[in-house]
């Protein structure tokens, strides 16, 4: 059995709740880029408490740093442009307490690992994306375009938290 399942289904949980959120506002760059971020700090505050990895602190502390400082950007942006973004907190409260109860120590590192190679994946495909846009505010373009760089460096660093903290 996949001793890496568990934990996995649980940290993969921020990343569907937060797309089922998305659907209500008027605009899916910034739901999904706002929903995206609350569920790297989340997932991030998660390993500070559960990791005892120097290495995995440090990423943590440098995604809570980075996503809270991004996610103030474009609830700014939201709010300039009359933009609603849904309340995430009920549902990365429930998908956090889900997963404390999965697996600790060197299981919960390579899957945290694992989840943030993906989602950083996902982050730099959805920036990408907007950064070419020609329907959305050149404001939110140029958002995207800026902080696409910081993301493709979280994606380096990710793979390479995952390359010391992966089973063989």
């Amino acid at each position: 059995m996949n001793t890496y399942l568990p934990t996995r289904l649980a940290l993969g949980l921020c990343a569907l709740l937060s797309a089922a959120a998305h659907a209500a506002s008027n605009n899916s760059f910034i739901d999904e880029a706002v929903s995206a971020g609350m569920a790297e700090i989340q997932t991030s505050q998660l390993a500070l408490e559960k990791t005892e990895s120097a290495q995995v602190k440090a990423f943590a502390e440098q995604m809570i740093k980075d996503h809270t400082k991004s996610n103030q950007q474009l609830l700014d942006l939201a709010k300039q442009h009359d933009f609603s973004v849904p309340d995430d907190a009920a549902l990365t409260s429930k998908a956090r307490k889900m997963m404390l109860q999965v697996q600790e120590g060197a299981s919960f590192d390579a899957a945290y690992a694992n989840h943030q190679v993906d989602a950083h994946e996902q982050a730099v495909r959805l920036f990408d994306e907007e950064s070419r846009s020609t329907s959305d505010p050149q404001d939110l373009r140029h958002f995207a375009k800026t902080t696409l760089p910081t993301l493709k460096h979280h994606l380096e660093m990710a793979k390479q938290l995952q390359n010391t903290h992966s089973k063989n």
